[in-house]
């Protein structure tokens, strides 16, 4: 019997992340940072922070490795030492970006040897915390926000430190720093815009599209033949191409945000509909026959019975809208619109090679969408909590 050889327990992720740690943190120190010659050795802060990355890095390898139990304390040392990691990363970031700022397009082998070297570390730190078993439900939700959080920064500075190293430039990506600049310089006209796609063309279009869906579905439960007569066009609705639909609702009802709005709720319409209508079936005959001995009518089964087994497909249908509508939105503002909105700022902004601003608008969309989706999130959670999905 032919047996695959397996590598010793203390080699996994965890420990080779640790070596390639201390191996990149060691040669960033002895190779030319930038192109002038200079050395990260001649920074002493920067210097410190990576012996102090490469010892953590080291002591992890060496927990792993087999008889090192004595290495391995209480559970209150392994914690403080997942939090140094995480408070040298954040030092060494503080203390790479400036520096790299200042020899924009400069960057050599030492310099990418520190990005490698605080890449790998962001990536143990975020597997040692994604493994930690907190059995207090505050401290558990607090890691569990910690991970997302740390995952994005981490992204955030591999894009800064590359787009700045390298010299990148601005018109093809520019950096976070400069995004967020253009953010903070440009604070009324992204509120415009906000104003104009989100609050006016998104809601109104989100509320009309789901709200109509919802009506429609409960009338098509009502009135079986309608399925066969509803569902089939709704389905052809939901495939029309949206860059098709868009100018001819700028056509029927103007440049302003009703046309966005009408985009919208064609969009949201289909989705709100197929899963109301399938929520509204997720109930079971014995349960249905349970409420017809209680000698309730259709419209106390409905609210009883069929309304509470249809949320979860009813928020799900709320979930994906949410998305849909902000796009839709953007989208239908290429094709006509007054001089604010985030899709008029986003083509405008391209064609003067403004890609900063371009950026700043997709950071606040993105935004939006992300609150708008957790809100959704949030309700749910209160309307379900029986779900099994909820309460485990």
């Amino acid at each position: 019997m032919n047996t695959a050889l397996k590598p010793p327990n203390w080699i996994n992720s965890s420990s080779l992340l640790s070596a390639g740690i201390v191996i990149c943190a060691l040669a960033a120190l002895v190779t030319p940072a930038f192109d002038t010659g200079a050395s990260l050795f001649a920074d002493l802060p920067l210097t410190l922070v990576l012996l102090l990355l490469a010892a953590l890095a080291l002591v992890f390898v060496l927990k792993a490795a087999p008889g090192a139990g004595f290495l391995n304390g209480p559970a209150r040392g392994t914690a403080l030492l997942d939090a140094a990691l995480g408070l040298a990363i954040l030092c060494a970031a503080g203390l790479l970006i400036p520096l790299a700022h200042q020899n924009v397009g400069e960057a050599t082998g030492g310099f990418w040897a520190v990005v490698v070297a605080l890449w790998l570390s962001a990536w143990l730190f975020v597997e040692r915390i994604a493994s930690l078993q907190m059995k207090d439900p505050s401290l558990a939700r607090a890691v569990n926000f910690a991970i997302p959080v740390a995952f994005g920064a981490t992204l955030l500075l591999l894009w800064e430190l590359i787009v700045t190293g390298a010299g990148v430039p601005k018109v093809l990506l520019p950096a976070p720093s400069e995004i967020w600049l253009r953010m903070t310089n440009s604070v009324p006209i992204l509120w415009a815009d906000f104003q104009q796609t989100f609050l006016k063309a998104v809601l109104i279009g989100y509320a009309l599209g789901c709200g109509s869906a919802f009506i429609t579905a409960i009338a098509i439960d009502r009135v079986p033949f309608l399925r066969r007569g509803l569902l089939p066009v709704g389905n052809l609705v939901s495939a029309l191409p949206i860059i098709g639909v868009a100018p001819i609702m700028v056509m029927w009802f103007g440049f302003d945000w009703p046309s966005k709005a009408a985009v919208v709720i064609i969009m949201t319409f289909f989705p709100m509909l197929v899963n109301t209508v399938s929520g509204l079936a997720a109930s079971e005959a014995m349960q249905r026959d349970l409420m017809r001995t209680y000698a309730s009518n259709y419209w106390q089964t409905l609210i009883k019975l069929r309304l509470p087994m249809a949320m979860p497909f009813i928020f799900n249908a709320l979930k994906i809208n949410s998305t849909l509508a902000l796009i839709g939105a953007i989208v239908a503002e290429f094709f006509g619109t007054p001089i604010v909105g985030m899709g008029f700022r986003i083509s405008t902004e391209v064609g003067r090679m403004n890609v900063d601003m371009v950026w700043a608008e997709i950071a606040v969309a993105a935004l939006a969408g992300s609150l708008f989706y957790g809100a959704i999130a949030l309700l749910e959670r209160a309307v379900t909590f029986w779900h099994p999905s909820i309460r485990g």
